[in-house]
């Protein structure tokens, strides 16, 4: 089975860090693109990040325009392992982080095309 784990979310202060995890367990990951979403109460899920697979593609990566310069997303294929590094963070992005896998390995931020979708972890950021 395909299942995307994420993990690392938390309370953090604003203008702190936190690094969330996209485990794969069951498949690699490099044959997928990985995306990171997040959703807020009454929200609309939005994409945050990706990076395409560098097997089937370029390995390339894209970011919503909020967090460009902020946060980061990359591959260990060795742990097989997608981390999103989220530094600077600010309140409005206190949201609910999904780990998503595409196979066609492209990525995009739009989220309807991801094949497979992990169990989202909380990150609150709050003083």
């Amino acid at each position: 089975q395909v299942q995307p784990v994420e993990s690392g979310g938390g309370l953090v202060q604003p203008g702190g860090s936190l690094r969330l995890s996209c485990a794969g367990s069951g498949f690699t990951l490099d044959y997928y693109a990985i995306g990171w979403f997040r959703q807020a109460p009454g929200k609309e899920r939005e994409g945050v990040s990706y990076i395409s697979s560098s097997s089937v593609t370029d390995g390339s990566t894209y970011y919503l325009d909020s967090v460009k310069g902020r946060f980061t997303i990359s591959r260990d294929n060795a742990e097989n392992t997608v981390y999103l590094q989220m530094n600077s963070l600010k309140p409005e992005d206190t949201a609910v982080y999904y780990c998503a896998a595409d196979a066609s390995g492209i990525g995009t931020l739009y989220p309807l095309p991801y094949d497979y979708w992990g169990q989202g972890t909380q990150v609150t950021v709050s003083s």
